[in-house]
């Protein structure tokens, strides 16, 4: 805790932070390893108070580390060991003096040591111990044995309060709840709770990558797993032994979330991944989805064709659905009747009926698909076509006068015709029925808070087949990581797209039995533009990097 407590306890009393009645409701209450540990998991003071208060005695400022960016060359200033052994985060290296964030100035020996071990002269300013603990977390997780990594964690628990800290399952309702907010706040997509021989992992997926954010003991694995389980109201805490499903609704601010809870038992216990669908992305528009002006105007005129089918193809994780809701949000019309078939129903959308696939009752895609045919609608979305039944029907449907979105597992929007006919789909129908393939994959975009002018190797310009012409009115930009990218340089993301019309030329060559090479080179022949050469013009464009994009395309020449 915080060294001479008893005086800092008296100083919150002089400061108004703290009353008599207060400290004797603690001291009867008991169970605290000390009298200001009560107070504060009884919340009879704050964090914040303690600290202002200590900053005030000492002659220090107070610093709220959370609402400024740490500046990078402090963290690099400062070994992590250092850091570490002290408790002290550095925010800002001026060259000649370094800004030092400290949890407890009263603790005059850590003071002075720090004083003659930091290369540059320390000012001190004076933090709450969270904000401390979750910095060092953050920029030094990977100088950590496994022991600090558990104690900073368990420190981290220990403050947490509330009336209801008397009972035992106070503490990890407290942690549970940290770690959905904290993954809301980072703008998490996944949840990942992994029970490992030495350490509980907690990771969060950003914008397509891992994070390690915490980590704590084992022994907290049960009551974690079992927490979250009761939140499901589904799932059932006494069976381990085999994997289950559940579903979370919370709300984070102004937001409401729908989490996708699955567990499944692993060497050291249950692993949970929780899926985090944020109902505010249902908002989006085309333009957020990263359409350059040309490509959404060319989209937005396939999405309004009164019939055919428009398929949108990538791996797992590229956005497919997302780019199908926005489809469904942009012509979500009263005079229209829009029916989704999905498998599972990620998001729920006003005014659409959307029908949710239970293949263990018999509700597969096509036995759906027969029924919602007889509703009359006018438009369709399929979750995937997955077989060939599926595929008929969907067919059969856009030649009898309906518009029908769906997705499918393919590389490119050419392969897509093979992958039909790889399940069956006689070739004639694809060329009747489809009007529009748009294959896609997701990007980071750069942190707009810390993009700075770039510049690409030789090595990426050849990769991207760039010409110097090309580079002379370029805008390069990289990120040189932040507080609010953590560090990574890199914030949201948004797709590149390649966009394959079938056209009545196209349609001749589809019937033609033409192999997917020469689609491809025919479909560029006619100005599609591959995945490639869309993300070369954002690289260009200083909106995402040469690396990413590199990273998830295939060289035009594969």
């Amino acid at each position: 805790m915080y060294s001479n407590e008893d005086f800092l306890i008296e100083l919150l009393q002089e400061g108004g932070y703290v009353d008599e009645a207060a400290i004797e409701d603690v001291r009867h209450k008991g169970g605290q390893d000390s009298l200001l540990e009560g107070l504060l998991k009884l919340n009879k003071v704050t964090e914040e108070d303690v600290a202002k208060t200590m900053a005030t005695n000492s002659g220090m400022d107070f610093l709220d580390i959370g609402k400024v960016d740490i500046d990078r060359s402090a963290v690099e200033a400062v070994e992590g060991t250092t850091a570490l052994r002290y408790k002290i985060v550095p925010v800002v290296n001026t060259g000649t003096q370094l800004v030092v964030a400290i949890a407890d100035p009263l603790d005059f020996d850590t003071l002075d040591s720090v004083r003659h071990v930091l290369p540059i002269e320390p000012e001190f300013v004076c933090a709450p111990r969270s904000q401390i603990t979750q910095c060092l977390l953050e920029f030094y997780s990977a100088d950590m044995t496994d022991e600090q990594r558990g104690q900073l964690n368990t420190d981290s628990i220990a403050v947490m309060g509330g009336e209801e800290s008397e009972g035992g399952d106070a503490p990890i309702i407290k942690l549970v709840h940290q770690i959905l907010q904290e993954a809301y706040q980072n703008r998490a997509s996944d949840i990942h709770i992994e029970p490992l021989e030495k350490e509980l992992r907690i990771r969060y997926r950003i914008d397509g990558a891992l994070h390690k954010v915490q980590s704590h003991p084992t022994s907290l694995l049960s009551a974690v797993i079992s927490r979250i389980k009761i939140m499901t109201g589904s799932m059932s805490i006494a069976e381990k032994r085999v994997p289950q499903d559940g579903r979370i609704q919370a709300k984070m601010g102004d937001s409401d979330l729908d989490l996708r809870v699955s567990t499944v038992p692993t060497t050291f216990g249950e692993s949970v991944v929780m899926r985090i669908l944020d109902k505010s992305s249902l908002s989006l528009g085309l333009p957020q989805l990263g359409f350059f002006s040309d490509d959404q105007e060319t989209f937005d005129q396939m999405i309004r064709l009164p019939d055919g089918i428009l398929l949108v193809t990538g791996p797992t994780g590229s956005g497919k659905t997302t780019t199908l809701y926005a489809c469904l949000n942009s012509i979500n019309k009263p005079d229209r009747k829009i029916i989704t078939v999905e498998d599972p129903v990620e998001y729920l959308l006003s005014g659409i009926n959307q029908v949710q696939v239970k293949e263990d009752i018999g509700m597969t895609f096509a036995a759906a698909l027969r029924s919602i045919l007889r509703q009359a609608p006018n438009i369709i979305m399929i979750g995937e076509i997955r077989d060939l039944e599926t595929a008929s029907i969907a067919i059969n449907a856009s030649l009898t006068g309906h518009l029908v979105f769906s997705t499918l597992h393919t590389n490119d929007a050419p392969s897509a015709v093979a992958r039909l006919a790889d399940i069956g789909v006689k070739k004639f129908l694809v060329a009747s029925a489809v009007r529009a393939i748009m294959a896609q994959r997701l990007v980071r975009k750069i942190c707009p808070e810390c993009a700075k002018e770039g510049e690409l190797t030789l090595k990426e310009m050849r990769a991207l087949n760039l010409s110097e012409d090309q580079m002379s009115d370029a805008d390069i930009k990289e990120g040189v990581g932040c507080r609010t990218c953590r560090m990574t340089g890199f914030k949201g993301r948004m797709g590149i797209f390649e966009i394959f019309k079938i056209s009545e030329e196209v349609s001749h060559l589809i019937n033609g039995d033409e192999s997917t090479p020469q689609l491809r080179k025919r479909a560029r022949e006619l100005g599609m533009r591959t995945l490639r050469e869309d993300g070369v013009r954002k690289v260009l464009s200083g909106l995402t990097t040469a690396s990413e994009v590199v990273r998830v395309t295939m060289s035009d020449s594969d």
